[in-house]
């Protein structure tokens, strides 16, 4: 049987996507925001340096997730978007 895409809203840009294709920010009842993972209240972002900057100024990521994002985490988010940003250009 063929499946239907699970569909998630980017924070930033709020298109309708397969969840596959973005950033998963989690708040994980036990180890604070994390990345790809956990348990908890998450948020999905576009992999693009657009939606990072926007979900940033706006402070989307702090609202959709109710609690106070570290600045780890959206360094660690900034070297994703970078590491898929170059995975693309060796592809092509």
């Amino acid at each position: 049987m063929n499946q239907r895409p699970i569909l998630r809203r980017c924070i930033a840009c709020r298109k309708l996507l397969d969840r596959k294709q973005l950033l998963k920010v989690t708040r994980d009842h036990q180890n604070g925001v994390v990345l790809e993972g956990g348990m908890g209240r998450s948020a999905y972002l576009c992999p693009s340096e657009a939606c990072l900057e926007e979900s940033y100024r706006r402070k989307r990521l702090q609202k959709a997730l109710r609690c106070q994002i570290p600045a780890t985490v959206v360094e660690m988010l900034q070297k994703r978007l970078n590491q898929s940003i170059d995975a693309v250009a060796e592809a092509r």
